[in-house]
């Protein structure tokens, strides 16, 4: 065979590979995962809402509430506040837990272990059904989201107050605490005082959304 064909006979299988197969996949096809997504892949929860809460975020928030409290005994008024490093170390993690830990409420997970029904029997029951609770979510799915960015708003803060140690920003970081776990509270966990539920709901728009911080706490 002369050179000239050998070279045409070359080209054509070139070509022939390069053109695209009539069976690959669609240009619009969905992307493949990054690598990020292939290592960690889907989250999965371990435990209900009530463990998670009992677990980590309640203790978390403990810190907080603990570390700037009045204590009045027969022998007198005690104060605490935070003063040692080992204090405020005991502060940042409670905060960092509270921050980053609060955003598992957002995977779907049961909100009380299987055959927990909380203490909803009765007429006067004193808390709601995990399926009332999971009702209310599936309502309005952005109000569970808006409180769970109040809680995380929290621990930022209160990571930033650790920055500079400012005791007196402490105390209204733990009331904004207060405020924030008791909103979600009663609109989740309690049947609940609708007007109490409006009024902790209107001072916590107040701080995240208009900027407006509430009335200076007074320490209990």
């Amino acid at each position: 065979m002369s050179n000239w064909k050998r070279f045409a006979l070359v080209g054509l299988v070139v070509l022939a590979g390069c053109r695209p197969s009539s069976n690959a996949p669609p240009a619009s096809s969905a992307p493949a995962a990054t690598p990020t997504q292939a290592l960690w892949g889907d989250m999965k929860p371990v435990v209900s809402v009530k463990e998670l809460m009992r677990d980590m975020l309640d203790p978390a928030s403990d810190y907080i509430f603990d570390a700037v409290k009045i204590v009045t005994t027969n022998k007198g008024t005690v104060e605490t506040v935070p003063k040692t490093d080992e204090d405020w170390e005991k502060l940042r993690i409670g905060a960092t837990t509270l921050a980053e830990g609060v955003d598992l409420l957002k995977i779907p997970r049961p909100f009380a272990p299987a055959g927990d029904e909380n203490n909803s029997k009765g007429p006067d029951a004193t808390e709601l059904s995990p399926a009332q609770i999971k009702a209310k979510l599936e309502k309005d799915p952005v109000l569970w989201n808006a409180k769970i960015e109040a809680l995380r708003n929290v621990g930022k803060e209160v990571l930033e107050i650790v920055k500079t140690k400012n005791t007196a920003e402490l105390w209204e970081a733990s009331y904004n605490l207060d405020q924030a776990c008791e909103s979600c509270h009663l609109q989740y966990w309690y049947p609940g005082d609708p007007a109490l539920l409006q009024r902790v709901d209107k001072q916590l728009e107040e701080l995240y959304e208009k900027g407006k911080p509430p009335s200076k706490a007074k320490k209990p």
